[in-house]
């Protein structure tokens, strides 16, 4: 505790806070939900969106992975900022088991050229074109959803991805290619 207390990162209020949460405080747990809950959970719909099915569960691990690693906190960065570190590695590892259930990725033909990148790379600024893109990931088979998503949301490399999933750079390569020609030809079709 006295690295917190020494670090003037924290203000007094938090270092109030977090003292009162190792002591197992209960109004400290429900300050921390109060003051927090609302960021994680916005931090976790953008990031999970269209998939939002595990958004309560991950709200809950994020917080309970806090509360059992609060010794841990080393007050370099906000509570605040802490508690959306722990959300990012939440998600990755969600996106990661996703990738891990992937069959037959190494099956997938040699043959078929890399699609063009999706409109992806574009600004997307109208809420219309926020709808379309998520109307599409929603119809994409599952470990197509998660792959764009880990690339393109989480900016993850296909190098990243491979070593996290335990499969080949290769192999996600190709997955990449099948997700975003998916991509491509729903949002043409949905878009014309």
């Amino acid at each position: 505790m006295d690295s917190i207390s020494a670090n003037p990162v924290v203000p007094p209020a938090e270092q109030a806070l977090v003292t009162g949460l190792l002591r197992h405080d209960r109004k400290a747990a429900a300050e921390l939900l109060h003051l927090h809950a609302d960021a994680i959970y916005t931090y976790l719909f953008f990031r999970l969106t269209p998939r939002t099915t595990m958004l309560d569960d991950l709200f809950q691990e994020v917080f309970v992975s806090a509360w059992q690693g609060l010794d841990q906190f080393r007050a370099e960065a906000s509570l605040k900022s802490w508690l959306l570190g722990i959300a990012r590695h939440k998600v990755e590892d969600y996106y990661r088991s996703c990738l891990r259930k992937v069959t037959a990725v190494d099956d997938l033909d040699d043959e078929d050229e890399p699609a063009a990148a999706p409109l992806f790379d574009e600004s997307i600024d109208s809420q219309r074109r926020r709808d379309l893109v998520q109307q599409v990931l929603q119809e994409l088979p599952e470990p197509y959803r998660v792959a764009l998503l880990w690339r393109y949301w989480e900016r993850c490399s296909a190098r990243e991805m491979a070593e996290m999933t335990g499969k080949t750079e290769k192999a996600v390569e190709r997955l990449l290619a099948r997700a975003r020609a998916s991509f491509k030809e729903r949002w043409n079709r949905a878009g014309s």
